[in-house]
């Protein structure tokens, strides 16, 4: 079976809160999506819809071709992991994976004891006294040795410290290469994770403002510098629909920064008149798109 998501015009009210606004996207099975977007933007909201936490209040989402709400055959496929308060949770690590293995078909309780002794997760230890860079590991190693077709990681890694999080980002890596599924990881931390991403789904105010591969998305971005009058020469010759995203100037030189499609012809008339053009991150394009930025 494969597990492909498909959502048609979904919306989510919370009471008279209009959280999410007529979505529509399709995600594949093996594939690794990055679900991006400023707090409040609906991101979490659009996860518990997948997770079947919630049921939209329009339109319609299928997995594997069902509806997930309260759907007996999905539900125990979908893994929804997030920052959990654990402060009064007794049970130790081990009681944990003894429910998973009972309500998980694909848990792996060998690769979870395992991930647990790289995390440094102790087994016999109640949750409640591990350190927050433990019990976010221990997050991250439920969401992984779950191996549900559908995994959901929702900024697991936020108490981890520098190298738990980069030994996150590689068991990601190859557990997608050894257990292919539909993931999706919902971040803050763009600049260290996009190199994990397929595809890239941005979320603002509720609206879906990007869903496209992460190449193709990153590709529309592009820095032009040079001296100040030749990039705004430059610039302002660019078709409309060109955005511009941030301008810096040092002295006589200046850079500005554009999102759109910039034609093979504009980019040899750009070289040819003495200006780089370089490439924008996806951190870059997700600040300056969804307005992010510092105000000064």
């Amino acid at each position: 079976m494969r597990w492909d998501i498909e959502a048609k015009n979904i919306g989510l009210k919370l009471k008279d809160n209009e959280v999410l606004k007529d979505i529509s996207f399709s995600l594949e099975h093996g594939k690794t999506y990055g679900l991006l977007g400023r707090n409040g933007a609906g991101k979490t909201s659009l996860l518990s819809l997948l997770a079947s936490y919630r049921e939209p209040t329009s339109g319609m989402l299928l997995i594997a071709g069902e509806e997930p709400f309260e759907n007996r055959k999905v539900m125990p496929h979908v893994g929804f992991v997030y920052e959990t308060d654990y402060s009064d949770e007794d049970e130790a690590v081990k009681g944990y994976f003894d429910f998973a293995e009972r309500y998980r078909p694909f848990f792996d309780r060998a690769y979870a004891e395992e991930l647990a002794e790289r995390f440094k997760v102790p087994l016999d230890k109640a949750i409640a006294y591990l350190s927050s860079g433990q019990q976010s590991a221990f997050n991250a190693i439920l969401g992984l040795a779950s191996r549900t077709p559908v995994t959901i990681l929702d900024e697991v890694y936020l108490a981890m410290d520098a190298p738990t999080r980069d030994l996150f980002y590689k068991e990601v890596i190859e557990e997608q290469a050894r257990h292919p599924r539909t993931m999706i990881l919902s971040t803050h931390l763009v600049s260290e994770m996009e190199y994990l991403f397929d595809h890239v789904l941005l979320l603002q105010d509720g609206r879906l403002m990007v869903d496209e591969e992460y190449d193709t998305f990153v590709s529309r971005g592009a820095s032009i510098t040079g001296t100040s009058a030749m990039v705004d020469s430059f610039v302002a010759s660019l078709p409309y629909e060109i955005k511009q995203l941030k301008t810096q100037q040092l002295g006589a030189t200046k850079s500005v920064m554009i999102y759109g499609e910039l034609s093979e012809e504009k980019q040899e008339e750009a070289v040819s008149l003495g200006l780089d053009v370089g490439p924008v991150s996806l951190q870059e394009l997700f600040i300056h798109l969804t307005g992010e930025e510092e105000k000064r």
